[in-house]
């Protein structure tokens, strides 16, 4: 049996035993990892916290469009506008799910719609714009505000590798700058330890303030994210947690290095909980998990519990 009281909405499966074994492996006795080398990296939409039905900067940005849409009609007559005005969150959905394919059609699309929000906007006055949505946004479905929407044993996970020494970094797709206004109050995890997409910055001389260009520098997604880890950490990590295609090269980073790390897989596999099904965008990572050596977790089998503030159901759950 596992300690109830580190990870109390984990079920006592052999997901849960070979993650606190790992984490006690790395932190304790003589061949303890240094300190310094502890670093954890985590994926963000549907890793942390709910992805479906679509990603919850989407949901901001849909809003954008629908309100540019109220002001020039003629934008209705393409996407992603049209799927913004009707509330068609299939079309934005499926993008995703193609890009995970590797079809990028439609992902360029929202990317370009994306980057013209923000031209020549400011740094603060978009942290302004992204932390008034936080504060009155509702996810879609389940109907809540988007911090209840969190994964609660994700939460618990990162203060688990915490408490052991461990550095957490978020290292998302999604945009940096959208992340950051919500990262220390969700999971802990201060804007500076955020690592995600990010749009073209330019230096206003007149006003001595940063600005967004109307280009995207880099999307953090599938092997870009490794080179941003290094980049921006400067560590191999040795711990990471992922839920898609999309993460596999993150993953790879981590349990392939000198001294091999856990590599992490949450898979959305509980029809009941109110974290929608699913498999599409993962297929890839879930049919190579096993021989890549990554830790699948059954959001079904291994989570007791899901959202914050619903109890721990299933307790006595027969260990697995």
């Amino acid at each position: 049996m596992t300690d109830q009281t580190a990870l109390p909405s984990w079920r006592d499966t052999r997901t849960r035993r070979d993650i606190e074994a790992f984490v006690a492996a790395v932190s304790e006795g003589p061949d303890a990892v240094p300190v310094a080398e502890r670093v954890a990296v985590f994926d963000n939409d549907g890793t942390l916290w709910t992805e479906k039905p679509m990603p919850t900067q989407l949901h901001y940005v849909v809003e954008q469009w629908r309100a540019a849409a109220q002001r020039s009609p003629e934008l209705t007559e393409r996407q992603p506008y049209r799927a913004a005005v009707s509330g068609d969150f299939g079309w934005l959905s499926a993008a995703i799910d193609k890009h995970y394919g590797g079809d990028d059609t439609d992902l360029q699309i929202i990317i370009q719609a994306l980057v013209g929000l923000t031209d020549g906007v400011s740094v603060e006055e978009y942290a302004r714009s992204v932390a008034e949505f936080y504060r009155t946004a509702q996810h879609p479905t389940l109907r809540r505000p988007y911090s209840a929407a969190v994964y609660q044993p994700m939460v618990e996970l990162l203060r688990h590798l915490e408490l052991h020494g461990f550095t957490c970094y978020i290292v998302s797709g999604g945009e940096r700058d959208f992340m950051r206004p919500m990262t220390q109050a969700n999971y802990g995890i201060p804007p500076e330890r955020v690592v995600g997409s990010a749009f073209g910055l330019t230096w206003n001389e007149e006003d001595a303030s940063v600005h967004y260009s109307s280009s995207l520098a880099f999307f953090d997604d599938g092997p870009e994210k490794p080179v941003r880890i290094w980049s921006r950490i400067g560590r191999r990590p040795l711990f990471a947690g992922g839920n898609s295609n999309g993460d596999m090269a993150m993953l790879d980073f981590a349990r392939r290095g000198p001294r091999p790390g856990f590599a992490m897989l949450v898979h959305h596999d509980d029809d009941d909980r109110g974290d929608a099904p699913y498999d599409a965008g993962a297929e890839k990572a879930l049919s190579v998990a096993a021989d890549r050596g990554y830790t699948v977790v059954s959001v079904r089998e291994d989570w007791a519990t899901v959202f914050p503030g619903e109890g721990v159901p299933g307790e006595g759950a027969a260990s697995v």
